[in-house]
């Protein structure tokens, strides 16, 4: 069951795109995104490397490795969550670290091993 609500977050974090937005047209609310606090970062965070180790994008090791610390950091003016696992069980010293980054409101932006 929790793989399937994992799926279905995931699902909803990767493939929902606004429709009906375009370019230069005003329908009275603001476009600022909301903050998501750091459980829900978190969580959208494993989310995303559930999916990349069901894919075989990543080692299955990663799958078990919980968070070990999670931050909003400025790229460009804009903020986004980073959040980096250590999976200790990788022999590979420069792939020991995977940065997962999202975006404030807790949407997937991109994994990475080097945190750039």
């Amino acid at each position: 069951m929790k793989a399937l609500a994992t799926t279905f977050v995931l699902s909803l974090l990767l493939f929902a795109s606004p429709v009906m937005a375009g370019v230069g047209h005003d329908h009275g609310h603001s476009h600022a995104q909301t903050s998501v606090d750091q459980k829900v970062a978190e969580e959208n965070a494993d989310a995303v490397i559930a999916s990349f180790v069901e894919k075989g994008k990543i080692d299955k090791s990663w799958a078990s490795i919980k968070v070990s610390s999670a931050e909003k950091k400025e790229f460009n003016e804009r903020t986004e969550w980073v959040l980096i696992y250590i999976n200790e069980e990788i022999t590979d010293a420069d792939k020991q670290k995977l940065y997962v980054f999202l975006t404030e409101a807790g949407e997937y932006i991109a994994i990475n091993y080097t945190g750039n």
